[in-house]
């Protein structure tokens, strides 16, 4: 990880289809923008990946899996010591201090990425 050795494939959030044309989209923002660009458009379907369980075998290598096309994201720490603790709280086997990080930082979330 401190080499910048440690990449991700990102796979999509949305397919947005409309009529024949497909678009994946990989963030909210994006969505938003794609969206506003088919606004008026006749028949948008716009389908949430939750997880790489929901798409095909094909899909999957489209979007994630093929070395021409895919995105990857590094993988960066900026401070060792608090990534570990927040691990250990949110992933440890103690029930408290992962209830009080919740109850903590629940008024706050949109979306959580940790």
């Amino acid at each position: 990880i401190n080499h910048g050795h440690l990449l991700i494939a990102q796979p999509p959030l949305y397919r947005i289809k409309a009529g024949k044309l497909q678009h994946w989209v990989y963030s909210e923002l994006e969505r938003e923008e794609v969206m506003g660009k088919l606004k008026g458009a006749k028949a948008v379907e716009v389908q949430r990946y939750k997880g790489l369980g929901e798409m095909s075998a094909v899909q999957l290598w489209e979007t994630t899996m093929d070395p021409a096309t895919r995105t990857l994201l590094a993988v960066n720490i900026e401070d060792a010591a608090h990534a570990d603790h927040t691990f250990h709280v949110l992933m440890g086997e103690e029930v408290p201090p992962r209830k009080a990080f919740i109850q903590a930082h629940a008024k706050s979330v949109r979306n959580l990425d940790i």
